[in-house]
C-alpha cells in the first residue's frame, strides 16, 4: 500500500516509516499540515495517517479540507495525545475514519491501516442505492433526494450507505459501530451525533421521514 504519513515528531515518524517499509508499504512523508495538504491533493494513496498538532496547518483543518477538496474519500487515521470525548468528536468531525491514542504499538497501527484501506475496497462503486426518493451514486459520491443535491460528510455518508443497503431490517447501533469504527468505537454521542447529522440532511424539508430510530435497538431506513 501507499501511505502517506503526516507527523512532526521526526523520531515518531522516522519509527513508523522504518516499520511500516519493513512491511512493505510505500511511504510519503510531510512534517508539516501545508505539505502534507499539497501531497493528498496532488498524489494517490491508500490511506492517510494524519498527526493532530502540525504547524502550518493542523490535523483537523487538513483532513476539513481534504474533504471538501478531494475528489475520493482518501480513508485516514488520526494519530493524537488527546483522548477526551470532544477531541474525538472534532476529528471525526473532520472527517477521520479512524483515530489513534498515542502512544500506540506499530503492529496495531498497521493493522488499522490495512483495515481501513480494505473496507475502502470493499465499497460498491458502480450500483446506485434507492430508497424512496434518496438516491446516492457510490461512483461520484452524489446524494439526491427529490432531485435535491444533498451534502453529508464522509462519516455519516458511509453510515448512510450502510442503512441504504439494509432497508428490509433494522441495523443495531453495533453493527454500525463495527462497521465504521471496527474494534475501537467512540463514545455513543459520536454516533448519535452522525444520525442527528443525517436525519437533518436526509428528512428537511420533506414530508415523508425516512430514518427511524428503533429505541434500544438502532436504526432503519425506509418510507414507512
Amino acid at each position: 500500500m501507499k501511505v502517506l504519513l503526516v507527523e512532526d515528531n521526526n523520531d515518531l515518524a522516522l519509527n513508523i516509516t522504518e516499520y511500516l517499509e519493513c512491511q512493505g508499504h510505500i511511504i510519503d512523508y510531510a512534517a508539516d499540515g501545508i505539505t502534507g495538504m499539497n501531497l493528498a491533493l496532488n498524489e494517490s494513496y491508500n490511506v492517510i495517517v494524519l498527526d493532530v498538532m502540525l504547524p502550518g496547518m493542523n490535523g483537523y483543518q487538513l483532513c476539513q479540507q481534504l474533504r471538501l477538496n478531494a475528489q475520493n474519500d482518501i480513508p485516514v487515521i488520526m494519530l493524537t495525545a488527546r483522548d477526551t470525548e470532544q477531541d474525538k468528536l472534532k476529528g471525526f468531525d473532520s472527517g477521520t475514519d479512524d483515530y489513534l491514542i498515542k502512544p500506540f504499538s506499530l503492529k496495531e497501527l498497521e493493522a488499522r491501516i490495512i483495515a481501513l484501506n480494505r473496507r475502502n475496497h470493499q465499497q460498491v462503486v458502480d450500483k446506485t442505492l434507492v430508497v424512496s426518493d434518496l438516491e446516492y451514486h457510490p461512483g461520484t459520491m452524489v446524494l439526491k433526494r427529490a432531485n435535491r443535491t444533498l451534502l453529508l460528510k464522509p462519516v455519516p455518508r458511509k453510515i448512510l450507505v450502510i442503512l441504504m443497503k439494509n432497508t428490509h431490517r433494522v441495523v443495531t447501533r453495533q453493527e454500525i459501530e463495527q462497521e465504521i469504527w471496527l474494534d475501537n468505537p467512540p463514545d455513543s454521542e459520536v454516533l448519535r451525533a452522525h444520525i442527528y447529522a443525517i436525519r437533518s440532511e436526509i428528512d428537511k424539508a420533506n414530508t415523508i421521514k425516512l430514518l427511524h430510530t428503533i429505541h434500544g435497538v438502532g436504526y432503519r431506513l425506509a418510507e414507512t
